[in-house]
């Protein structure tokens, strides 16, 4: 048996040992409601992170668009499940969500991707605005700042759980094709990619559009989760938590996203009582961070069993 098999075995086989054991402390009450809607907060946070640190960590673009996408999931799934509120209408409105956002990700980002630094950074924090001011004006459709309430609880933790693992399959596999090293290679160094022959628009536009479609889905799943919708919900802190989760974790670091969500998500339940001060303190750990590990907790270091078996091999 080759190491990629074992490896793909070894994966398939903790992703099911994990949500065999969680469906059992669920169901026999071990684990409450309370912390089951912390950890379905903590996989749609994931999520949305993950998007973040495809886009900044791994294309190396400074963004701050991930909320104005996942105002578009969340809105295309509070809208089309009213007219369809079903399971089988869920899932067409997270399709519509990800075809929207990822769309709307590619008709601004051939111009926005072509700035780098601040100035992209105020571009997509702009589309991001321009996006969540639509949606106040939208009128009857979008309810307007009021926003929408009512929607059905469609996400439940099997659905947060799956989400996460096919998203997090998907962006590993993407990154370790040759288009992924193209993406690494931009974050590099643009200009020798470039010179490499490397389409760097292409690239980088083809990585946003795909962490916007990322933000649709946990926006569709966060709508599904919370029941209630409104602009407000989309601001730019929305955008900078997730930024947070990714540079505390590891910018380049799948690994590193997944411990922070975790992480942060534990640190934010126990700071529910004192929400005003939970920026403050997310400050202070990113500037402790910032001084003893500047890469990240991770940095670009990613948990892989095909490590394990390359030295069990070499040491046979």
């Amino acid at each position: 048996m080759n190491i990629k098999l074992k490896a793909a075995l070894s994966w398939t086989a903790t992703i099911l040992s994990i949500f065999a054991i969680l469906f059992a402390l669920i169901n026999t009450g071990i684990i409450g409601i309370y912390y089951v809607q912390i950890l379905m907060a903590i996989g749609i946070s994931l999520i949305m992170a993950l998007g973040t640190n495809l886009v900044l960590g791994f294309s190396g673009q400074f963004s701050l668009g991930q909320a104005g996408f996942m105002a578009i999931g969340a809105y295309a799934t509070a809208i089309l499940t009213q007219y369809i509120p079903t399971y089988g209408g869920f899932y067409i409105s997270i399709l519509v969500g990800i075809v929207i956002a990822a769309f709307l990700a590619l008709l601004v980002g051939i111009p926005t991707l072509r700035l780098k630094g601040d100035y992209l950074a105020i571009a997509t924090l702009g589309v991001s605005e321009i996006i969540r001011l639509g949606i106040v004006n939208g009128g009857k459709f979008t309810n307007g700042a009021a926003g929408i309430i009512g929607v059905l609880p469609f996400t439940s933790w099997q659905t947060v759980f799956i989400f996460t693992v096919v998203i997090i399959v998907l962006l590993m596999n993407y990154l370790r094709s040759s288009t992924g090293r193209q993406v690494i290679a931009v974050r590099e160094d643009e200009i020798a990619a470039e010179s490499m022959g490397v389409n760097t628009t292409k690239i980088k536009v083809m990585t946003f559009a795909i962490a916007a479609a990322t933000a649709a889905i946990a926006g569709s799943l966060y709508v599904g989760y919370i029941g209630t919708v409104a602009p407000k919900d989309f601001t730019i802190m929305r955008s900078i938590d997730y930024l947070i989760i990714a540079v505390l974790g590891g910018l380049g670091s799948v690994t590193g996203t997944v411990l922070a969500a975790l992480v942060l998500g534990v640190l934010n339940m126990f700071l529910q009582n004192v929400s005003d001060l939970r920026m403050i303190i997310y400050a202070l750990a990113l500037i402790l961070v910032m001084i003893f590990r500047p890469s990240g907790l991770l940095g670009t270091w990613e948990l892989t069993f095909s490590k394990f078996f390359k030295k069990g091999k070499e040491g046979n």
